[in-house]
């Protein structure tokens, strides 16, 4: 992508197979993909490219108007190098034009989907540290989205990976549970939902929610870009046992390397 901020990570193709840290590929994504990832060999594509020109003089931008046009294609590279299980997120944000939200974000949906892709799910990732700000129309940006797309509708997807603690609600919620806690009870206010506590004996672990709270980075990294939501899709969607196994390792492409990576030829991997 464009600029810093559009960096891509993918899970490498055979041609990196054997390294045992991850890499970066300096250059710009489009001739990258096409020319040195082989066909349907990435697990997992991530990118969180310029916000149009939101931050123009850091990232470099595009036009809000001009954005679709000019996301198609790398998106089309994208596709044909990822494996059929495999799974495209991207991180964007509509940005506030002339009083109002633009809407080249749900643009770009409605054409990566005539372009073949689908839209499985939209990840919310909560910024708990959200810089301050003042507006008279609208209120500060605390999230932004995270959307995936794949090929089919049968992906890889590492859902044990990401499991978070269920709580100490249990300990004293299944004490002495009633019999109606034992059974399917269903909601008073006529939804169809309905629910039996006795599930959770036992479970000490539970899925998460598809709203990721995690704080933006604040320190100097590096990198003006650092954020964290890649460690839980990273672990979700291609974990780092499964990729040890199969003896696969990350690959970023950047139209510039970052400083100390192009000092040491690598990338810390996330945790």
């Amino acid at each position: 992508m464009r600029g810093v901020r559009g960096a891509i990570a993918i899970e490498a193709p055979p041609a990196y197979a054997i390294s045992p840290v991850p890499r970066i590929l300096e250059g710009d994504c489009l001739d990258v993909l096409r020319n040195d990832v082989a066909p349907q060999s990435v697990d997992l594509i991530f990118t969180s490219p310029p916000y149009a020109d939101q931050r123009k003089t850091t990232y470099g931008g595009i036009h809000p108007d001009d954005y679709v046009e000019w996301f198609l294609p790398r998106a089309e590279a994208m596709r044909d190098c990822l494996k059929p299980t495999g799974s495209f997120v991207l991180n964007i944000k509509e940005k506030a034009m002339n009083g109002e939200r633009h809407t080249y974000v749900l643009e770009l949906i409605l054409a990566l989907r005539k372009q073949g892709w689908l839209w499985v799910e939209e990840y919310v990732w909560h910024k708990k540290n959200a810089v301050p700000g003042k507006w008279t129309n609208r209120f500060r940006d605390s999230w932004e989205r995270l959307l995936q797309f794949t090929t089919s509708p049968k992906f890889k997807m590492n859902q044990e990976a990401v499991m978070v603690p269920a709580g100490d609600w249990r300990e004293a919620r299944l004490t002495n549970m009633s019999d109606n806690d034992r059974v399917r009870v269903p909601s008073a206010t006529g939804s169809g939902f309905g629910r039996r506590i006795a599930n959770w004996e036992d479970r000490d672990w539970a899925y998460p929610t598809n709203v990721l709270h995690m704080a933006a980075e604040c320190g100097h990294k590096n990198h003006p870009a650092v954020f964290p939501a890649p460690s839980f899709l990273r672990r979700q969607e291609s974990s780092r046992r499964d990729s040890a196994m199969t003896g696969r390792s990350p690959v970023s492409i950047y139209p510039q390397a970052p400083r100390h990576s192009r000092e040491s030829g690598n990338l810390p991997l996330p945790p």
